[in-house]
C-alpha cells in the first residue's frame, strides 16, 4: 500500500454534483416518508455529515492556497 498518495481536490463541478445528489436524496426522504421519526432523522444527519464534511475540508484547503 502506498501511504504517500495525496487526495485530489474536488473540482467545482464535483462539489455541485455532490450537493445536487444530496438535495435529491433529501427530497426523496421528505416526500416518501410517512412520518419523520428517529431513524429518518438519523439517516438525514449521517447523510448530511458524509456530504458536508469533505466539502468543508476541500473549501478550507482552497482558502489556504
Amino acid at each position: 500500500m502506498q501511504r504517500d498518495k495525496k487526495k485530489r481536490k474536488l473540482s467545482r463541478t464535483q462539489v455541485i454534483c455532490i450537493i445536487l445528489l444530496w438535495a435529491a436524496f433529501m427530497f426523496i426522504i421528505f416526500t416518501s416518508a410517512k412520518e419523520i421519526n428517529g431513524p429518518t432523522i438519523l439517516s438525514i444527519v449521517i447523510a448530511s455529515l458524509l456530504i458536508w464534511i469533505p466539502i468543508y475540508k476541500n473549501a478550507k484547503k482552497e482558502k489556504k492556497h
